[in-house]
């Protein structure tokens, strides 16, 4: 690495530009390689073990257990005695899972009941003793930076508030310049809220008040409030049930204050019974939503974000950015994901980078965000070809909308998902997902045919990871496109390859030349 802590290019490699050299090859990403995390909760007890690119990783494993640790904590000062015992049974389990996986020594931390608990430390020590984990207990303002963190893992440009609910607390904290700012707890979680008196009305000023004093501490916050914790998510499906939104991918779904308004009278409305079946969430979590949307209603009206933000990412995912050196932290997540999948999955790794100079000027003045997409989709374009030709379209696209990528939201999601398909089918009609394609305008929808088209013909070309295949001109004012193909590429231009380039002139309305180039 050079004294700016960014890697040294390799001889011959060309620049990756803005992009940056992917890192999850050096040392300091491959320890980060398989990771396991123990969040200890007041509701529930969550393993975690990440692995695959570091800077985004996938999940490995993933296993809660709902252990209401905090369940009556208020009146008796104590763990709940079942919740206790479950989550020792639960952590025992996780760590010999996690030894088996090779993610041990675990990283565990336990937040909100068992720092409060007048027995929580005799918990920590009965914890190590039986199972060999040691549990570190942190402090609310702790608590809000992890999950503040969390959220940088999967938005490195980030800013607004951040809002994590646990059991028993809710926290918040400012982001902005990949920075973690003020940050502040509260006893606002559910598990708390049930033990106030005076019913309904008794917590409404319990709520009102606490949030008060959240305001009087970080001030006025207008910009994107990013929603971390179990409840923030069971509400935010139960949005997707009632707006009859097509994908159900969780990350990065937004909501308006409009939208929380409408939704939590749909849950006071409706059968908790039904509604827990229709949008898949455990009894367990259904008992607490109630409770979390009353908090939800008084934070939005008090803060008054300008748009709402879903993370999956919270403390679990901080822990492991906070483990990260800041060349690795700065690397953009989906880039990292896609050249790791570039690496492990496709047939000739190293093959994306050449597809992608290869297509480019077709996206010649394209702005950095719609590059980023053309570029993962270029690393990404071969690493489903294991499964069936029929279905290869489809698993391409549901890939893209649905796999653990971080850094995009559902329009680039769908985006990436269209050039994908296209990259091993001409046509977009007749899928089963033809209702996701409303996220993208027309204009959209045919730069992505376009992006995925290109693939498709560039990947006849194919030579090797660092070949020449020739280059692309295109002159969109005219609407010309030349090939210049090198005297190497100029046999692999049969009939196919022929074909599909006049399918990628067809959706750019181009007319062609071909030339072969000394």
């Amino acid at each position: 690495m050079d004294a700016n802590n960014e890697p040294a290019a390799h001889a011959g490699e060309p620049d990756w530009g803005p992009f940056g050299r992917p890192l999850f090859n050096d040392a300091a990403a491959r320890a980060l390689s398989r990771v396991g995390v123990v969040d200890v909760g007041s509701n529930s007890v969550r393993l975690v073990v990440f692995d695959g690119a570091a800077r985004s990783p996938a999940y490995f494993y993933n296993e809660k257990i709902m252990c209401a640790l905090g369940a009556g904590l208020s009146d008796t000062g104590r763990l709940n005695p079942e919740g206790r015992r479950r989550a020792l049974a639960a952590i025992h389990r996780f760590q010999l899972l996690a030894r088996g996986m090779g993610a041990t020594p675990l990283t565990a931390v336990a937040t909100a009941a068992v720092r409060e608990a007048e027995d929580g430390a005799d918990f920590v020590a009965e914890v190590e003793k039986q199972t060999g984990v040691r549990v570190h207990v942190i402090d609310g303002k702790q608590e809000a930076r992890l999950s503040a963190q969390g959220v940088l893992l999967g938005w490195p440009g980030a800013y607004g508030l951040i809002c994590d609910i646990g059991g028993s607390s809710m926290e918040l904290a400012e982001i902005a310049g990949g920075e973690v700012g003020r940050a502040e707890t509260s006893a606002l979680g559910p598990l708390k809220l049930a033990d106030v008196k005076g019913g309904k009305k008794g917590r409404r000023a319990h709520i009102k008040a606490e949030i008060a004093k959240l305001q009087e501490a970080l001030g006025t916050q207008r910009n994107r409030m990013f929603l971390v914790g179990g409840s923030w998510r069971a509400i935010a499906r139960i949005d997707m049930e009632r707006q009859g939104y097509p994908m159900h991918v969780l990350h990065e779904y937004r909501m308006t204050a409009t939208a929380v308004r409408e939704t939590v009278k749909f849950i006071e409305e409706s059968d908790a019974s039904d509604l827990r079946s229709r949008c898949g969430i455990s009894g367990a979590r259904m008992s607490l939503v109630p409770l979390a949307a009353e908090v939800l209603l008084e934070v939005v009206r008090a803060f008054r974000p300008h748009d709402i933000a879903i993370s999956s990412y919270g403390i679990r995912e901080g822990l492991l950015y906070g483990q990260m050196p800041q060349a690795l932290r700065d690397r953009d997540p989906l880039i990292e994901a896609a050249r790791f999948s570039d690496n492990k999955d496709s047939r000739i790794p190293g093959f994306g980078r050449v597809l992608y100079t290869f297509i480019k000027p077709l996206f010649h003045g394209a702005k950095p965000e719609k590059m980023r997409l053309v570029k993962a989709a270029c690393l990404m374009h071969d690493v489903n070809w294991r499964a069936h030709p029929d279905y290869r379209a489809e698993v391409c696209f549901e890939t893209a909308t649905r796999a653990n990528l971080g850094g995009m939201n559902h329009p680039e999601r769908v985006f990436l998902g269209v050039a994908l398909l296209h990259r091993y089918k001409n046509k977009r009609s007749g899928t089963h997902f033809e209702n996701l394609y409303d996220f993208l305008d027309e204009k959209e929808l045919l730069q992505a045919e376009v992006l995925g088209k290109a693939m498709r013909f560039g990947a006849m070309l194919w030579l090797e990871k660092d070949a020449d295949p020739g280059e692309l001109v295109w002159q969109p004012k005219k609407r010309h496109l030349t090939l210049k193909l090198s005297r190497a590429a100029w046999p692999l231009f049969g009939e196919v390859a022929q074909a599909r380039f006049a399918s990628l002139a067809s959706s750019l309305n181009a007319t062609t030349q071909i030339d072969v180039r000394d």
